[in-house]
């Protein structure tokens, strides 16, 4: 299988559903959104799924929502980003040494992807992982992304709970870090703090050179 493909029809519903936006928001994206950044990183951090009107809308992952936000602030911050903000796919951003994508490549419905469509793109999201270099950090921002790499590398959920700050080595070496979604919702109960997700990112990046 190929680590993306633009056509994916796979789930019905996320289908359907993108063509309804579409109809709403001509000028929208609608359709899987690609990973974006380095090719050859030394961290990769997995997000949920793209945003309504932001990944959804520009075509590239946490770009121009609030979610994105924290993210690439935090990212300009220890020098592995080239712009504090993301706002549209072309605004010639840079990131140095990391990658990001989602562990559904579809917008979902509130977005709340189902079983299904989560163990649907997880296929791509193992195609994604096995053509890191080996030395590659993981990061993901939720409990579904974190059990989707998991599942993805066909590892047990109940012998590596996820926990913010958490830090798992997985068979083979490779290291997979913790944090809450840097959502509207976590930011704005303090649930997540920006002090806290700088101290998680820098973790999972120290060994990338800016």
């Amino acid at each position: 299988m190929p680590i993306f493909d633009a056509y994916c029809r796979a789930c019905p519903r996320l289908f359907r559903f993108l063509q309804d936006v579409q109809r709403q928001h001509a000028d929208y994206f609608c359709a899987p959104v690609p990973a974006f950044g380095d090719a050859q990183p030394g961290l990769l951090i997995v997000g949920l799924a793209p945003g309504m009107h932001g990944a959804n809308r520009t075509g590239r992952p946490f770009t121009g929502d609030y979610a994105g936000v924290l993210l690439y602030q935090t990212l300009y911050e220890l020098g592995l980003a080239s712009m504090p903000e993301s706002t549209a796919a072309d605004d010639e951003l840079q990131l140095f040494g990391v990658r990001i994508t989602n562990a559904v490549k579809c917008l979902p419905p509130q977005n709340k992807p189902n079983r299904d469509e989560i163990m649907q793109c997880n296929a791509f999201l193992h195609e994604e992982i096995s053509n890191l270099p080996a030395d590659c950090k993981l990061l993901a921002l939720g409990k579904i992304a974190h059990d989707a790499i998991l599942r993805s590398e066909g590892l047990r959920l109940s012998r590596y709970p996820f926990a913010h700050g958490a830090c798992h080595r997985l068979p083979g070496g490779r290291e997979l870090y913790d944090s809450y979604h840097c959502s509207r919702y976590n930011t704005q109960t303090k649930r997540l703090t920006a002090r806290m997700f700088h101290d998680v990112l820098r973790q999972a990046s120290r060994h990338i050179a800016p």
